[in-house]
């Protein structure tokens, strides 16, 4: 007479399941409506405290069974309550990591005519022997959870062959060894799409998807080709991304879109600078991308003006070929492939960019180009080992150049090779090797054909 839909079928059942204290009339009835006696009271409470009485007593045996185990676990579980007691007293920060990496660069750069390029008013001396260093600390700090406020504090003391912008390096570092805040921005989710970024020192490809797999020993293959789309130098900004919500794994588009006040001009109070002042260097990119971990393409648009309209990051041939006094229009195409398995066949990135302003002035940049391709074999030779190989134009180079004599023709080729030898989780050694044509970059008249190498040892803590 007691069915599932009665109120009590829950209480009952798990009186019986556990303990089978609670039992019905003779004739196999509960009567759960019925008044209960004083009697019929205390033969249940009996039945039930004798089952429970049974189940201490074989709780007792299994604990004398076992009491050598049960002391090691209670001996480890004062041992982490105190370490982690330790852990709360003594840690950094209840809201922000600290990660690290030291790199050390070794190595030296050579000229297929060093006499000649300095005669011909080049910047070629700087082909001595050199050890010198870059320290990063990355400070990662999060209030909810989801959101990221990003500090980045860097020295270094790179004034050297590696910091020349004829074979700058993407981890070159020049400080005179000042610590100094290099990075600062914060990112947080606005719904399940969008995130924005606001950054007091920033560069713009924070702010978009990376369109590439390859990490380069040249800074001008960095990004799938640092040079008139992607790049900026660190400053004040603000951007949005939106992302389509996929399952894992699935192919997704994403759009983003941001400002960069370059060179630190948005945080000066002078008339024509500021944020979105007349004379600001400022800086718009745009990326439309598809793909996902395996793959991935995107185009992107780039706007960049200012008061003398000095480019950052591109720029060859004859003087002032590397500013443009109209604004400079770029678009880019970027994109990467992995193979499902390490083998033969690399991960393959590439990159293209192509530039045009309405010159005025003389000199002053029309058209520029730049094209790079990166190739990675994972586990190469060894697991956990890399091998790299990339080359193409060095930074976007100018084509065409107002009332130059004319147009340019010999676009400077660079190449590059490394091998990331994986010695333990924390350390890494680096050997690579690069060769420049025409490096005729802003620092010389008349390029010469450049060969450098380096050993480049990574510590990460």
């Amino acid at each position: 007479d007691v069915y599932p839909t009665d109120w009590a079928y829950q209480a009952l059942a798990n009186l019986i399941e556990r303990y089978g204290c609670v039992a019905g009339y003779p004739n196999g009835t509960f009567q759960g409506n019925r008044a209960l006696s004083r009697y019929e009271a205390a033969a249940l409470l009996n039945a039930c405290l004798d089952r429970v009485t049974e189940i201490t007593d074989e709780v007792r045996r299994l604990m004398k069974a076992f009491e050598k185990e049960l002391a090691v676990v209670k001996a480890r579980v004062d041992g982490l309550e105190a370490a982690v007691g330790e852990l709360e007293a003594t840690q950094f920060s209840t809201t922000t990591k600290l990660k690290g990496q030291a790199d050390f660069f070794m190595g030296g750069v050579a000229y297929d005519d060093r006499d000649d390029c300095v005669t011909d008013g080049g910047d070629c001396e700087d082909d001595a022997f050199s050890f010198s260093y870059r320290l990063t600390l990355n400070l990662n700090t999060s209030f909810t959870g989801k959101d990221r406020l990003y500090t980045r504090l860097r020295t270094g003391n790179m004034d050297n062959a590696w910091s020349n912008k004829n074979h700058f390096l993407s981890d070159s570092k020049s400080s005179d060894n000042v610590l100094k805040v290099d990075k600062l921005w914060y990112t947080f989710p606005l719904g399940d799409s969008f995130k924005v970024t606001v950054g007091a020192l920033v560069e713009n490809y924070y702010m978009v998807e990376t369109p590439t797999r390859y990490k380069p020993i040249l800074k001008a293959f960095k990004l799938g080709g640092y040079g008139a789309v992607m790049g900026a130098s660190t400053g004040q900004g603000v951007g949005v991304q939106w992302r389509q919500n996929v399952r894992p794994g699935e192919a997704a588009f994403n759009i983003a879109a941001n400002y960069v006040a370059d060179g630190g001009e948005g945080a000066k109070s002078e008339s024509g600078l500021g944020m979105f002042g007349d004379d600001t260097d400022g800086l718009f990119l745009s990326q439309v991308g598809y793909g996902n971990r395996k793959w991935y393409v995107s185009a992107l648009y780039a706007y960049k003006h200012g008061e003398d309209g000095s480019s950052p990051a591109m720029g060859y041939s004859t003087p002032r070929a590397s500013s443009y006094d109209q604004g400079l229009h770029a678009l880019g195409l970027r994109g990467y492939w992995s193979p499902q398995e390490s083998g033969f066949i690399p991960t393959i990135s590439a990159g293209f960019d192509y530039g045009w302003s309405a010159a005025d002035d003389s000199f002053s940049t029309e058209e520029v180009k730049g094209w790079m391709v990166g190739l990675n074999w994972k586990d190469a030779f060894m697991q956990g080992n890399k091998l790299g190989l990339g080359f193409g134009s060095y930074s976007s180079y100018a084509m065409e150049v107002k009332d130059a004599a004319s147009d340019r023709n010999d676009a400077p080729f660079a190449i590059e090779g490394y091998y990331d030898f994986q010695v333990t989780d924390n350390i890494m050694v680096t050997p690579a090797i690069f060769y420049i044509t025409n490096s005729d970059g802003r620092d010389q008249a008349d390029g010469e054909d450049s060969f450098g190498g380096l050993v480049k040892t990574t510590f990460k803590f």
